[in-house]
């Protein structure tokens, strides 16, 4: 089975995906290519695609509810980072349902994600929790020295 994201990009038509504008690639290595965003205020970029509508990010391959993929998957912003799908951590996306409300497609539910239930099988090991150890949690920060 396949992630969800693979086969839908709702999110990616519907906000806007605005970011600081250092994390460029013009300012930081390996950032969001700056031919790809626009200005948005004195400290802010956005992508293009998103600032008006309709909203549909440069950046987005896609055919809703078939296919999906970002074409700068390895180099998105960070607000891009931080975009759960519904129960991707155990938990409900309200963003992630009106998207996908919006284009037709039902909510994800639990089952969805049959690698994370499977994962949590009560052995005591730390996949268990949901985020420790697990594939698809997002990177946990550095502890401070």
């Amino acid at each position: 089975m396949e992630h969800p994201c693979l086969t839908c990009g709702a999110c990616c038509t519907q906000y806007r995906v605005a970011f600081h504008w250092m994390e460029t690639d013009e300012f930081t290595e390996g950032g969001v290519p700056q031919a790809l965003t626009q200005p948005l205020d004195p400290h802010r970029l956005c992508m293009r695609g998103t600032h008006s509508a309709p909203v549909r990010c440069v950046a987005l391959d896609c055919e809703i509810g078939k296919y999906s993929r970002c074409t700068i998957h390895p180099n998105r912003p960070s607000v891009c980072r931080e975009v759960d799908a519904s129960w991707e951590h155990g938990k409900y996306s309200a963003q992630c349902a009106k998207a996908r409300a919006l284009h037709g497609l039902p909510e994800l539910t639990p089952a969805d994600w049959p690698w994370f239930t499977a994962s949590n099988d009560g052995d005591g090991n730390p996949d268990d929790n949901g985020s420790d150890n697990n594939p698809s949690s997002p990177p946990s920060p550095p502890i401070a020295a």
